[in-house]
């Protein structure tokens, strides 16, 4: 079933009806630890379960990581959309925001743009949060962030303004959080 955020009541079970927990703090925690490289697909396989779901409650494994995928996903059951989203948590694709690392700019964004403060709200829920997660204005601190840490300086010709976005983009860069290895890895693909 597609979930239409203006339609329907948001689940709160998943298609294999099994309890989820749907505050967007457990999908916070969840992106995050797809993102965490100290830990191997077994640790994230146990560790995600028990942050969705009442580990007594599941009887099928398999179909709980695809319920969780689907959850996260908001509702989209195409399988290609769901695969890329998988690989995109450890792809080399640009990241332009990090839960861990932008929390404070995430929060006041929310505050400006909502009035809704995400330290002391009891429950919202993941879907309706990526809505408007997805949804802040360009006037927002934080959206300007992520939109500096997105340019492709390559495409900027004038080189006052490569310059000025260079600086903003040092300003506001994330950590780089891969491993030891992960990062020789990068330089070797990069030299071949």
């Amino acid at each position: 079933m597609y979930y239409n955020l203006i339609l329907n009541k948001l689940p709160q079970y998943t298609p294999s009806r099994l309890k989820i927990r749907t505050d967007f703090r457990e999908s916070i925690k969840f992106e995050l630890l797809m993102q965490d490289s100290k830990l191997n697909e077994e640790e994230k396989v146990k560790l995600a379960l028990n942050l969705y779901y009442n580990l007594n409650d599941i009887t099928d494994v398999k179909k709980a990581v695809e319920d969780i995928i689907w959850f996260y996903k908001g509702g989209k059951n195409e399988k290609e959309n769901v695969d890329k989203e998988v690989k995109k948590s450890n792809s080399k694709e640009k990241q332009i925001y990090s839960y861990e690392f932008d929390a404070e700019y995430i929060y006041s964004a929310f505050m400006e743009q909502y009035n809704i403060d995400l330290n002391s709200i009891k429950y919202l829920h993941w879907w309706k949060f990526k809505a408007l997660f997805n949804s802040l204005n360009e006037n927002v601190l934080f959206s300007k962030i992520m939109g500096y840490r997105a340019i492709d300086l390559s495409k900027i010709k004038d080189k006052s303004m490569k310059k000025q976005y260079k600086k903003l983009q040092e300003l506001y860069k994330l950590p780089d959080m891969r491993t030891e290895q992960e990062k020789e890895d990068d330089f070797a693909e990069a030299l071949w």
